[in-house]
């Protein structure tokens, strides 16, 4: 994948296709009429969890997305989605996902191009053939609709002024035209233009702020490659905060213009957090962070890279203790290091995002708010078969069930996966361990990682084979036995809760309610691990 676009001037030199001039000014209807002979066809790269996400033949350099905001939530948005890719194979269709909304036209190189929607791909056929090894651009004029992201489970998401995204795990492309899948990353620039009154936030550092007439628009591009599922646009009547993190980094937050000086206790933490997380695994690896508290019902928090997601009652709730809430806003930090700079390789290898955002929760937990993690680990290890009956084992989780596709956060990839790492840990050492953390967020930044890539650096720190270990933790039906701690047991849940206090429980075993919310619905003792009952917390309880 290539990390950073070419120009026009290096775009490979092939011959201009020019059309006839009744062409040029066809209708994008007539345009789509234009069948190609080829077949259209729904397209995937196979993940065993989405098997119809991303597309084979061309990987993506940048994506510049432009959104135009009616000044409702509720009226689909005008928007134009521009990609820049590398085709690894001669094209004579480009399949992208894009699941929703009425496209007007569709162009590539400058040229006129034939499309049709077929499943969740939009299929385009250039009028020639792209060859293998060239740059092309393809550009695609269509709308984007926010009452849509409530029936999809992700995509925009209403809040109680404006919109804010929400696209984990495969929900960017009811947004707009992608290679929705997290192993093709690429750059991103987001421009949106909404009515003066309005606030627009996205990924990434601004640019540029265009005013005229009765609107704005505002621009904004990322430094570093994203995944799509981690887009994020906020629209709203909105404040932004300014402050400083360590060496500098601009944190800014995003939130309800009226609450700003309410939720000020709360954003000034964030330059400690980042500190604490930097002394853990090194540097923090974007050019900017911060959080949006957006004023909607979600039931999760969201990592989006740059600009996190958080529900604002999570921040105005009294019932969420202190260190319950900044334990969560250490999880979706993490994630800037596990799951954003370095991505999932395939959906199957979440525990390496979730596993790690749960474990320095709970670390920070432990550190700062004197919850132990060694009894949280405890309890995970006494409901870890449980999680495994139900979602399968941490790297290997079973495929969502129809119409709940966030349905792979559970709780086996959360405080499952957690316990993964407690136990390597125990097995290798503090100081290894330790060593592997950090090396793994240096070595793939800015990068898709497997589970196999993990496991062969763990090898290479401890200097010694771990397949037989890992192995049965990753991928086994049972838990293996806890070095060090042979006499914990896999036990029901609820007792499991009663041995550990209620403060570790909220999520160890189920989610609250029945209700599997975000990412992590279900989820054990992540992101909500912990929280209050009432109300499920992170990806799981919310949190993701």
């Amino acid at each position: 994948m290539l990390l950073t676009p070419r120009n026009e001037a290096q775009r490979a030199r092939r011959p201009r296709r020019r059309l006839k001039a009744p062409a040029v000014l066809a209708t994008a209807v007539s345009v789509c009429l234009l069948a190609a002979s080829a077949p259209a066809t729904p397209l995937g790269i196979g993940d065993h969890l989405y098997p119809h996400l991303g597309n084979p033949g061309y990987d993506v350099g940048s994506y510049d997305l432009s959104f135009t905001y009616p000044g409702s939530n509720s009226k689909p948005l005008q928007a134009e989605t521009t990609i820049d890719a590398w085709t690894t194979e001669d094209l004579e269709q480009v399949n992208l996902d894009f699941a929703h909304g009425k496209v007007e036209s569709v162009k590539v190189d400058g040229e006129a191009a034939s499309f049709r929607s077929v499943g969740e791909d939009l299929v385009v056929t250039p009028s020639e053939p792209v060859p293998d090894g060239s740059w092309m651009r393809i550009t695609v004029r269509h709308t984007s609709d926010p009452v849509y992201g409530e029936k999809r489970e992700g995509g925009w998401v209403r809040t109680a002024d404006g919109l804010a995204m929400a696209n984990q795990a495969d929900a960017a492309h009811v947004v707009f035209p992608c290679n929705d899948h997290p192993s093709d990353k690429a750059l991103f620039t987001i421009r949106v233009t909404a009515p003066n009154g309005y606030t627009a936030v996205a990924n990434g550092l601004p640019t540029d702020v265009d005013r005229a007439g009765g609107s704005t628009t505002w621009t904004y591009r990322t430094r570093h490659p994203m995944a799509t599922e981690l887009a994020q646009v906020s629209i709203g009547r909105s404040k932004v905060v300014h402050r400083s993190g360590p060496h500098g980094l601009p944190v800014r937050d995003v939130v309800p213009a009226a609450d700003r000086e309410r939720l000020e206790p709360w954003l000034k933490k964030t330059p400690g957090h980042i500190a604490w997380m930097e002394g853990k695994v090194g540097r923090y690896p974007f050019e900017t962070y911060g959080l949006l508290m957006a004023h909607a019902s979600t039931g999760f928090e969201l990592e989006t890279q740059t600009l996190s997601l958080f529900e604002r009652e999570l921040f105005t709730q009294a019932a969420f203790p202190k260190w319950y809430v900044e334990a969560i806003m250490v999880h979706e930090l993490a994630h800037q290091w596990f799951g954003d700079s370095v991505s999932p390789r395939t959906w199957s290898d979440l525990w390496l995002s979730e596993g790690h955002a749960t474990w320095y929760e709970a670390l920070y937990a432990a550190e700062k708010a004197e919850r132990p993690l060694e009894a949280r680990m405890k309890a995970a290890y006494a409901a870890s078969d449980r999680w495994r009956a139900a979602g399968g084992p941490p790297a290997a989780p079973k495929a969502p069930t129809a119409g709940k596709k966030t349905g792979i956060f559970r709780p086996n990839v959360y405080d499952g996966a957690a316990l993964v790492l407690y136990a390597l840990r125990e097995e290798i050492g503090r100081p290894a361990f330790e060593r592997l953390e950090r090396l793994w967020v240096s070595r793939h930044r800015d990068e898709a990682a497997s589970t196999a890539d993990f496991v062969a650096l763990a090898e290479e720190v401890a200097g010694r084979d771990l397949d037989g270990f890992l192995q049965p933790w990753l991928y086994g039906e049972k838990t293996p036995p806890m070095p060090g701690q042979p006499e914990w047991r896999s036990v029901d849940p609820e007792k499991a809760v009663k041995k550990v206090g209620k403060s570790m429980v909220k999520k160890v075993g189920k989610p609250a309610a029945g209700k599997q919310v975000g990412k992590s619905a279900g989820k054990p003792a992540g992101k909500s691990a912990g929280k209050p009952a009432g109300k499920p917390v992170g990806k799981e309880a919310g949190r993701k």
